[in-house]
């Protein structure tokens, strides 16, 4: 029996994942923020853990044994260690916000193939439908006493859907000729519109308070029995705490999240797998052999752009409810590169590689770069000197901050995964088998030319 073979044996991988699982969690449970390499270490400790649902998956346990153990991850685990440091529940909070996005964005461009570099305007749709409503800035809705309740939000989640959904069609209708480059400027360009919109309607009538923003958003009321719960956790991991309200919105912003999360992966799978997925998956391949194959070309091109935007639309106003902060500059064109970063790093046109791409690019982004930013001023403070080289990190340029450098960085990425996985790092099998098949394509293509030469 080779290694790979017993490495696949159930009981095996099932010993050998509930270690990965206990080594993860205390790696991080000992940390301390008092030490002076907490940054680094806290880098290479927390990585894994949130990875490990996907360790999961590709371990041979039964189905029902991966299940539970990825529940047991989401639903005790991270909220627990959550509690313990608030800015892991930040960090997570912010990857399943960001891998819906991405979800969102891989129906139009991975399932239907149509480039939108525009994506983040769905997002700010959501955000500032909620925020408009909701916010202590004197503007239209205020002054007039349009305001909601908190208890609305759950109502404006799926007006957030329905408003975004709307949104989606008005931008697909006018790009329905249009293909390639010339979308993806037409996008580029509507998410810029939205954005600047955002910026300029406060005047003559104030609905979004301008470049300013708009701040005192209002919060769902918490859930009965989620104060307790956080309190009872504080108490036996005897973490003080002056305040638990701000910990428990943390811990229920995270479940709402997940949930999101959870509903637009199932709605994802139910379309990729339903005969619109396999319409969007014609249209992509070849517009043409799809309209004479009698596929709707018009309809579906708007469901893929309304579906899509309205995934980004649920999710906005959860963001606006989080933040209770948004401005004009949160939705810039960065966002929205970043999020199709997230398709390509993962498999564009999969579902598991989209959410692991936006882990990915979010740990990276959110945790990496600045931890080390983080490192290096730490070091800085105490004058370190490396040894062998003699070197003091106080002479450490601020230029070289690698938090500056998340453009450059992505960059690289994008072009590492272009070269050695273009497929993505879980890809799709039609897009790998498409990709291989251009390949041999392409072998054959340069044999013959070789012959003909030869000849």
């Amino acid at each position: 029996m080779t290694l790979r073979e017993w490495l696949r044996q159930p009981t095996v991988a099932g010993v050998l994942i509930v270690a990965y699982l206990v080594v993860a969690i205390v790696a991080v449970l000992s940390l301390d923020r008092g030490n002076i390499i907490f940054p680094l270490l806290s880098t290479c400790a927390f990585p894994p853990l949130v990875l490990s649902p996907f360790v999961i998956l590709a371990s041979p346990l039964p189905g029902r044994l991966k299940l539970s153990l990825i529940l047991l991850v989401i639903m005790i685990v991270m909220p627990v260690i959550g509690i313990y440091d608030g800015a892991y529940m930040e960090l997570v909070t912010q990857i399943c916000i960001f891998a819906g996005l991405a979800l969102g964005l891989n129906v139009v461009v991975g399932f239907a193939g149509l480039l939108d570099l525009g994506y983040i305007a769905f997002f700010a749709v959501g955000a500032y439908l909620w925020s408009m409503f909701t916010s202590n800035v004197d503007t239209v809705f205020n002054i007039n006493g349009w305001l909601v309740p908190g208890w609305t939000f759950y109502l404006f989640l799926l007006v957030g859907v329905v408003i975004a959904a709307g949104v989606g069609i008005l931008l697909g209708l006018p790009v329905l000729r249009l293909r390639g480059d010339y979308l993806a400027i037409v996008t580029l360009g509507f998410g810029e519109m939205i954005r600047v919109l955002a910026r300029n309607l406060d005047t003559p009538i104030n609905f979004t308070n301008g470049s300013q923003g708009l701040s005192g958003v209002q919060r769902p009321p918490l859930v009965p029995g989620l104060s307790e719960g956080a309190t009872f956790v504080t108490q036996t991991m005897n973490i003080r705490t002056d305040n638990i309200e701000p910990v428990a919105y943390q811990v229920l912003f995270y479940f709402i999240a997940i949930a999101i999360l959870g509903l637009i992966i199932l709605a994802a799978r139910r379309l990729e797998d339903s005969p619109i997925g396999r319409a969007w998956t014609a249209i992509r391949e070849d517009e043409v052999a799809a309209i004479a194959m009698g596929v709707p070309l018009v309809r579906l091109k708007l469901l893929a752009f309304a579906s899509g935007a309205a995934f980004a639309g649920a999710i906005g106003v959860l963001y606006g409810a989080k933040q209770t902060f948004v401005s004009p500059e949160s939705f810039s064109l960065i966002q929205s590169i970043s999020i199709l970063a997230m398709v390509i790093v993962g498999g564009m046109g999969g579902i598991r590689g989209v959410v692991l791409g936006a882990v990915v690019v979010t740990l990276l982004n959110l945790q990496v770069l600045k931890n080390f930013s983080l490192q290096i001023n730490a070091l800085k403070n105490i004058d370190y000197v490396v040894p062998i080289i003699n070197f003091h990190i106080s002479a450490w340029p601020s230029q070289l901050e690698p938090a500056k450098y998340e453009r450059l960085v992505f960059g690289l990425l994008l072009v590492i995964m272009v070269i050695f996985r273009p497929a993505g790092l879980l890809p799709e099998p039609r897009r790998r088998m498409e990709l291989l098949a251009d390949k041999a394509e392409a072998q054959d293509e340069d044999a013959d030319g070789k012959a003909k030469a030869e000849g």
